[in-house]
């Protein structure tokens, strides 16, 4: 158990080293898995499978975020190979990064900001209720305000304090896990993603899922780099984020197809 926890660590400080190549790898990935699943549904026939499929790929991501953060959740006892893991990364961070690099993303992590997304919500809600989709503009603001409250009553429920040697650049206060701009860039984009598919036509609706992808991940990467968040937080923060736009976008499609048989 010992040689494996040495292991989990050796790994986390080799992470932390080679950190900006394996953004940029595990981005590619994610791109690319975007990608296979368009056209994997293309393929099929349609981009927007029959209900039954729909409500059953949405309980399976709500579960597999849920125990994902579950599982992450267990593993933070001060004497876990995880926390261990967790404070090598953030170390090895603190040499490996270059400051040029530290700016950018200091710039990016802004963009899940409790006041950027506000106005996000806010602006996005006047549109849709102006194009008389007052649905989508219920289930947009309930997705982002939703996710705020639940990730400040999982904060309270975790109870775990954030990296002590923070980055210059940017401060954070309150509790950290899990990571309320990881969680909120997940659903925010997530969300316009959605709603790209719902109302964009099919040539712009690729380009759209790509960006959002890439925000919600380049916002999670940047509260690890920025060392205001330990690796754990931002996996926790991206698997109830997911969990909860799961969720959120599947009560939408209940919605709609409920409406449409009584229409």
């Amino acid at each position: 158990m010992k040689a494996d926890a040495g292991l989990v660590v050796q790994l986390a400080i080799w992470a932390g080293q080679h950190a900006l190549p394996l953004f940029f790898l595990l981005l590619t990935l994610l791109l690319a898995a975007t990608v296979a699943g368009w056209w994997f549904l293309l393929r099929a026939g349609s981009p927007r499978p029959a209900i039954g499929r729909r409500l059953a790929a949405g309980i399976f991501i709500i579960l597999a975020g849920a125990a994902v953060f579950a599982g992450l959740a267990t593993q933070l006892g001060a004497a876990q190979a995880l926390v261990r893991a967790d404070q090598a990364l953030t170390d090895a961070l603190d040499t490996s990064v270059a400051p040029l690099t530290q700016q950018v993303f200091a710039a990016l992590t802004h963009l899940a900001d409790t006041a950027t997304l506000t106005v996000l919500c806010i602006g996005m809600a006047i549109v849709l209720i102006a194009r008389r989709r007052r649905g989508l503009a219920l289930g947009w603001v309930v997705a982002l305000a939703g996710n705020g409250l639940l990730n400040q009553t999982l904060k309270q429920m975790v109870g775990r304090a954030r990296p002590l040697e923070q980055h210059n650049m940017v401060q954070a206060t309150g509790l950290s896990f899990p990571s309320g701009h990881s969680s909120g860039a997940v659903v925010a984009y997530g969300m316009l993603g959605y709603l790209a598919l719902r109302l964009l036509p099919r040539r712009w609706q690729l380009p759209t899922l790509l960006v959002a992808v890439t925000l919600a991940f380049t916002v999670g990467a940047s509260r690890l780099l920025l060392r205001v968040h330990f690796a754990s937080d931002v996996l926790a923060g991206f698997a109830s984020g997911t969990a909860w736009l799961a969720l959120c976008i599947t009560g939408v499609e209940l919605v709609r197809w409920w409406r449409s048989g009584r229409a």
